[in-house]
């Protein structure tokens, strides 16, 4: 039987699950339940392996790596994401790389919308002040009948559209792929970048990371923002400049933001992120509700099935 490796299961979401069982009727699967300390321990933990199923954003899948892996054959990414993957090596290097599209949509959009709501009610820092033993009431925004712009308009995109409309929010988007047909189907209005930077009174991000994205909110585009703008991320931190969005945070030219992601994780006890009133945070979970949980790694399996009985489903292009 073949060879996979899964090296980063931690913390663990595949270990004991029906899904790995199935997978262990077709491959020699190996399991890491902590995370590797160095590069090289990773790259050591797949020698030998076919396919490398890669659990955990923090593995880098960079050229080194997959350069010392001549065995590797095919990267199971369980997301959307692949960032973590040089992607031009591994196509090069003959390696297919997949992913699990449309897994934790509902349950990325969901957390989207709690950001979004705590933030704008300000709700954990009303729970400080009543745990502190206070009875303070901050002002607080009204999302009913205020403008959402969502920049990225995938599986989690409209679905978090729904979300939105739903509680009142008029909903316009943009995207790289805008068309009538898609604009009509959702109920939402595409627009100019600019725009919709400047008129939204939040901005939710929820693109796919690429090197397209990254650094797209860039401290031009936080400075087209309203000061009363909430700014969600539940996509990735590389595609906001972070340093620029922390500055506007601090000088009221953001009203506030909420996050998902971040540039270090886990995030790290003296970040300047963990200091800010206006922020409101959570580490890095949207997607991890049992049923997103469940149905990733149903899809993981069965695109390692069907590479390793000669078909491909789910790939991811470099």
């Amino acid at each position: 039987m073949e060879s996979v490796v899964v090296p980063d299961d931690f913390p663990s979401i595949l270990s004991g699950t029906a899904a790995l069982k199935k997978l262990e009727q077709y491959a020699r699967v190996t399991v890491y339940t902590n995370r590797a300390s160095t590069p090289e321990e990773l790259i050591q933990r797949l020698q030998g392996a076919k396919v490398a199923v890669n659990i955990r954003a923090y593995s880098k899948f960079d050229e080194s790596l997959l350069k010392a892996c001549p065995s590797l054959k095919m990267i199971a990414v369980l997301g959307v994401g692949t960032d973590n993957v040089d992607l031009a090596t591994a196509s090069r290097l003959g390696i297919k790389v997949t992913n699990t599209p449309g897994f934790s949509a509902v349950s990325v959009a969901e957390h989207t919308l709690a950001l979004m709501l705590a933030a704008a009610r300000k709700i954990p820092a009303h729970e400080r002040e009543l745990r502190a033993g206070r009875w303070t009431r901050f002002p607080m925004t009204q999302l009913h009948g205020k403008r959402v712009g969502i920049i990225g308009f995938g599986n989690i995109g409209r679905q978090f559209a729904g979300l939105a409309k739903g509680i009142g929010m008029k909903v316009w988007a943009w995207t790289f792929n805008p068309s009538a047909r898609r604009a009509e189907e959702a109920g939402i209005q595409f627009v100019e970048f600019d725009r919709l930077l400047s008129q939204s009174d939040v901005i939710a991000v929820t693109i796919k990371a690429s090197e397209k994205t990254r650094g797209l909110i860039s401290r031009q585009a936080l400075e087209r923002m309203k000061p009363s703008c909430i700014l969600v991320n539940t996509a990735r931190a590389s595609i906001v400049d972070t340093a620029a969005m922390i500055e506007a945070l601090q000088k009221g030219k953001l009203a506030a933001a909420a996050l998902d992601v971040y540039d270090r994780e886990p995030l790290p006890a003296d970040d300047p992120i963990l200091s800010l009133p206006n922020v409101v945070i959570s580490p890095h979970n949207a997607g991890m509700t049992p049923e997103a949980i469940e149905r990733g790694n149903e899809m993981l399996v069965e695109n390692i099935i069907s590479f390793l009985q000669g078909r491909l489903i789910n790939a991811v292009s470099g």
